[in-house]
């Protein structure tokens, strides 16, 4: 198994996990197979683990264990491949979302400003739209929305001006080219953190991730057990929030619906009232895990 990535969180989600040793879980973000090792240290001879992960280079650091089924595929199909293998209910889900260290440090794949290399982004290679193909072809609204929704950039709507007026020129494919586009928006000392942001805005459009987070949420709460539980990590504010809302209410905006008594309408029940971060010996060691949040939910 090759260790691109450093699990963030892993007592405390193995821990949130809550394993049965005959017990059937599924890691959604398989990556590197961090956790999914662990996981599998916890498991008896009965149990199983299923690793999803679109990114065809996953399949590299698949773990040799006949408990373990590798699928390659998005975790927003987690329910219909859960049936194909003929499972019905599961007793724990994981999701990191965080990005590989991996991705950002492969100069190849355009997730890092650090890199000049083409404007890719897609986690899944064979998809067809890229982050050229957003800066190229959205709309001025469009690249302001996502900017502005996916990146919190106040100068949404100015940077996608000055995308459109950039493109007329000449297309937008490299890294350099927004980078070029992107020097007039960013002050030295907060260039690292916007540029972060922009990239974050683009990297989410290509994979379309609230998206296929918040159909891999709805579908959780259906392929789990009663008293099964499910961790997610999130490293921004965006999917932490729907994470919340939905560990509370049930739906992504967090609107608490009750019933004739009074009592929530919800299959969930918040295991941590207060999100687990990282400790700063944690950091300290895996820099990475700075802005992880844990959040556990148990189906009721």
């Amino acid at each position: 198994m090759t260790d691109y990535h450093i699990p963030a969180l892993l007592n405390e989600t193995l821990e949130g996990l809550n394993i049965q040793p005959d017990g059937t879980y599924v890691d959604v973000t398989f990556g590197g197979g961090g956790h999914s090792k662990e996981i599998l240290a916890h498991l008896g001879p009965n149990g199983k683990l299923f690793g999803f992960d679109q990114d065809e280079e996953a399949y590299r650091n698949v773990l040799n264990d006949n408990r373990f089924i590798f699928v390659r595929s998005n975790f927003r199909y987690l329910k219909n491949f859960l049936k194909y293998y003929q499972v019905e209910k599961v007793d724990g889900i994981l999701a990191d979302l965080g990005v590989s260290s991996h991705h950002f440090d492969d100069g190849e794949r355009g997730f890092s400003y650090r890199y000049e290399t083409e404007l890719d982004m897609r986690m899944n290679r064979s998809a067809t739209k890229t982050a050229a193909d957003v800066l190229n072809n959205y709309d001025e609204e469009q690249l302001s929305r996502l900017f502005y929704q996916y990146g919190e950039l106040r100068m949404a709507r100015k940077i996608a001006s000055a995308i459109i007026f950039a493109r007329q020129k000449k297309a937008i494919t490299n890294v350099s080219d927004f980078l070029e586009i992107m020097e007039r928006f960013t002050h030295r000392d907060r260039e690292k953190k916007m540029l972060g942001q922009a990239f974050q805005a683009l990297r989410i459009e290509v994979n379309q991730e609230l998206d296929a987070l918040s159909e891999m949420l709805q579908q959780s709460v259906e392929s789990l057990k009663t008293g099964g539980r499910i961790c997610v990590i999130s490293y921004h504010s965006l999917e932490d929030r729907m994470v919340k809302n939905f560990f509370r209410s049930g739906n992504m905006e967090g609107k608490i619906e009750k019933d004739f008594f009074g009592n929530p309408l919800t299959d969930l029940k918040v295991i941590n009232r207060k999100v687990i971060i990282p400790t700063e010996e944690e950091q300290k060691k895996n820099p990475r895990s700075r802005s992880a949040k844990l959040r556990i939910a148990e189906k009721i």
